[in-house]
C-alpha cells in the first residue's frame, strides 16, 4: 500500500485549506491518530464534490456495499463529509481546517491536541498567511456600529443568523482543546454555530445541538458581552460563525504577534473614540484582543492593530467607542457562496485541481 499517510497528507494539502508538510512529520502523526490505513486510502479517492456511493464505486472499482459501509463509518467519525441531495446520501472530502479538526471536538485527547497545536502554527505560516482570501472574516453586531453607518446584511452578525433555517451550536474547538490539556479558558465554550448542510452534519454526528434563531441570538449576545470576536465564514451566505478569543484561537494568536494585524483580516470597520466622552477607565484596553488600544488621558486606537471586531464597544461605560465603516475604496465584499471562497483559495495556492464543494457548506 506504500506510505498511505503521506499520500493522504498530499491529498489534503491539495484541498483549498491546505495541509503542508513539516520537517518533523507531525502532520503524519496526526493522520495516524485519526485514520486507519484502509480509511486513509478511501479518503485519498474523495474530492470536495459530493458523490453518491454508486458513482464513487463505479469510478474507483471498489465493492459498492463495502464502500458504502466504510464511507458512512468515516463520516460518522468526522473524517469525511456527508450530505444529501434528493434524499440520496453523498460523501466528499473534508479539509483538515475548517473540517476534520473541528469534527473531533468531542473526541479529543491530550496527545492529539499537543500534536495539532504543534502543527497549526506551521499551517498558519505556510497557508493562512500566504493566501489573500481567508476562510474567516470579522463582523460586528449592529449595536456596536455608529448609528449613521450603513451595514450590509452579510456584515451584521444578527442578520446572518436570522437568515438561517437550520442552526446548530457546538463547543469551540480551540477552547475545548485547552480544556483537555488542563488549561481551561475563561470565555464561554458553547458558542460556535453551523448553518444549513453543515448544521445537519453536526447534528447527525452529535457534534452540535439544533437550536432556533432566538436561542442563537441569545448565545450571540452572550459571546458579545463576554468579549468574543465574531468570525463567520468568508462568504455572504456563511456556513458557520465562530466566536473567538486571542488566547485560544490559532488564527487570532497568529495575527496578534504581527505588527499590523488589521492587514491580515477581512474586516470593514475600525473603532473610533469620542475623546469628550472617554473617562480613561481602561476597560476597552483590557478587553482588546489585538492590543490595539492604549489609554492615557483618553483611549487611543492603533489602526494598524484594530481589526474592527467591536469587542471594546460594550465594555465602555460612557459609550465613548463605536465602530465606523472603512472608506468605500477599502471595503471588502466577500464571495456570495462558500465554494467560491474555496475556489479563490485554491487558485491563490496553485491548487486548481482541487474540486471545492457545492453543498458541503451552503
Amino acid at each position: 500500500m506504500g506510505d498511505i499517510y503521506k499520500e493522504l497528507a498530499t491529498h489534503l494539502d491539495n484541498l483549498p485549506g491546505g495541509f503542508p508538510e513539516t520537517a518533523s512529520g507531525v502532520e503524519l502523526r496526526i493522520l495516524k491518530r485519526l485514520f486507519s490505513p484502509e480509511e486513509a486510502l478511501v479518503a485519498t479517492k474523495l474530492t470536495m464534490k459530493p458523490e453518491p456511493v454508486d458513482a464513487f464505486a463505479r469510478r474507483t472499482g471498489d465493492n459498492r456495499e463495502e464502500l458504502g459501509e466504510t464511507l458512512e463509518s468515516m463520516a460518522g467519525k468526522g473524517l469525511i463529509f456527508r450530505t444529501y441531495k434528493d434524499g440520496i446520501v453523498m460523501y466528499s472530502a473534508a479539509m483538515f481546517v475548517i473540517g476534520i479538526w473541528e469534527y473531533h471536538v468531542h473526541d479529543l485527547d491530550a496527545d492529539l491536541v499537543n500534536d495539532v497545536n504543534e502543527y497549526l502554527p506551521h499551517l498558519a505560516r505556510e497557508v493562512w498567511d500566504k493566501v489573500e482570501t481567508k476562510q474567516l472574516r470579522v463582523v460586528p453586531v449592529s449595536a456596536s456600529v455608529a448609528p449613521e453607518t450603513a451595514i450590509a446584511s452579510y456584515e451584521d452578525a444578527e442578520q446572518l443568523i436570522r437568515a438561517q433555517s437550520k442552526i446548530t451550536v457546538q463547543p469551540c474547538i480551540c477552547r475545548k482543546e485547552h480544556e483537555v490539556v488542563g488549561k481551561p479558558c475563561q470565555y464561554p465554550l458553547e458558542v460556535c454555530f453551523s448553518f444549513g448542510g453543515a448544521a445537519y452534519y453536526y447534528e447527525q454526528n452529535n457534534i452540535g445541538r439544533s437550536i432556533d434563531v432566538e436561542e442563537a441570538l441569545k448565545i450571540l449576545e452572550t459571546g458579545r458581552e463576554a468579549g468574543l470576536i465574531i468570525q463567520p465564514g468568508n462568504a455572504q451566505k456563511s456556513a458557520n460563525i465562530c466566536m473567538c478569543c486571542s488566547c485560544c484561537c490559532q488564527v487570532l494568536k497568529n495575527i496578534k504577534v504581527l505588527e499590523k494585524p488589521a492587514e491580515e483580516v477581512h474586516s470593514n470597520y475600525f473603532a473610533v473614540v469620542d475623546d469628550d466622552e472617554c473617562v480613561a477607565c481602561g476597560d476597552c484596553e483590557e478587553r482588546c484582543h489585538m492590543d490595539a488600544i492604549i489609554v492615557d488621558d483618553h483611549a487611543e486606537i492603533n489602526l494598524d492593530r484594530c481589526i474592527g471586531c467591536g469587542v471594546c464597544v460594550p465594555a465602555c461605560p460612557t459609550s465613548a467607542i463605536q465602530l465606523r465603516a472603512k472608506p468605500q475604496e477599502n471595503t471588502y465584499v466577500p464571495p456570495k457562496l462558500t465554494y467560491q471562497t474555496y475556489l479563490r483559495m485554491a487558485k491563490e495556492r496553485g491548487k486548481l485541481a482541487a474540486k471545492p464543494a457545492t453543498r458541503q457548506t451552503e
